[in-house]
C-alpha cells in the first residue's frame, strides 16, 4: 500500500496519541496529521486520505466535518453521545460513527485501516486507467505516424530531389543560397532516416508479437503439466 495520510482532528491530545500509538503496532503505518479547531487554519492546505475526528471543545462535530471539507473521503467519528453520532451520520454518510467504549481505539484502527486499503486500491485503479488511456493515445499517434510515412517519404523525395538538382548547378545560385539548400538537403536526409527507423521498429514489434503468440501455448502447457 502506498503512503497515505490520516488526519486526526481533535482537541484532546491524549485521543490523538492513543490512535497513533495503537497504529504503530500495525504492519502498515500511514502518515499522521494532527490538528484541531485552533490549528486548522495553518493545516488546511495539507492533503489527507482519511479523517478521524475525536472529542472537540465546541462539541459540534457536524461543523467540524464541514470545516475539514471531506470531499467524499472516508472518515471515522468517535463519540460517547448517540445524538451527536446520529447527526454526523446523517450529514456525512461516508463517516463511520463509533461509540467511545472500552477498546474503541482497536476498532478505530481496524476500520480506518480497511478504509485506507480501499482508498489505496481506488487510487491504483485510477492510475491504471490513466496509464491505459495514455497508452491508447500514444498507440493512436504511432498508428497515424506509420500511416502517414508514405506521404512523408514522397514529400521528402521531392525535396531532396529538387535540392540535389539545384546543387548540381552551382552557378545559378549565390554561395549563401547554396548553403541554405545544402541545409535543406541535409535535414531532409535526417528526416528520411527517422521515418525509416519507424518502419524498422514496426517490423521488430511485429516479429516480437509473433514470437509471443508462438511461445504462449508452450508456457501454458508447462504450467499445467508442472514442468
Amino acid at each position: 500500500m502506498s503512503q497515505l495520510t490520516v488526519l486526526i482532528y481533535t482537541d484532546d491530545v491524549e485521543f490523538a496519541h492513543m490512535v497513533v500509538a495503537r497504529w504503530q503496532t500495525e504492519r502498515t503505518v500511514p502518515t499522521f496529521l494532527i490538528s484541531s479547531d485552533s490549528s486548522w487554519e495553518q493545516d488546511k492546505d495539507v492533503k489527507y486520505d482519511l479523517a478521524i475526528v475525536g472529542p472537540l471543545h465546541s462539541d459540534d462535530p457536524v461543523a467540524a466535518f464541514k470545516k475539514i471539507d471531506m470531499q467524499g473521503r472516508p472518515g471515522v467519528y468517535v463519540t460517547s453521545r448517540a445524538t451527536t453520532g446520529l447527526a454526523v451520520r446523517n450529514a456525512n454518510p461516508r463517516v463511520l460513527v463509533l461509540n467511545d467504549y472500552e477498546g474503541w481505539v482497536n476498532a478505530v484502527v481496524l476500520l480506518a485501516g480497511e478504509a485506507l486499503r480501499r482508498v489505496d486500491a481506488t487510487n491504483r485503479a485510477k492510475k491504471a486507467e490513466q496509464s491505459v488511456s495514455a497508452a491508447q493515445r500514444h498507440a493512436l499517434l504511432g498508428k497515424y505516424m506509420l500511416d502517414m510515412r508514405h506521404n512523408l517519404n514522397n514529400a521528402l523525395t521531392s525535396i531532396m530531389g529538387n535540392s540535389e538538382l539545384l546543387l548540381l548547378e552551382p552557378g545559378k545560385v549565390s554561395a549563401d543560397v547554396r548553403e541554405q539548400i545544402e541545409t535543406i538537403h541535409s535535414m531532409s536526409m535526417r528526416m528520411h532516416e527517422i521515418i525509416q527507423r519507424f518502419s524498422s521498429l514496426e517490423t521488430e514489434m511485429q516479429f516480437a508479437e509473433r514470437q509471443s503468440h508462438r511461445e504462449m501455448p508452450i508456457s501454458m502447457h508447462s504450467f499445467v503439466s508442472g514442468d
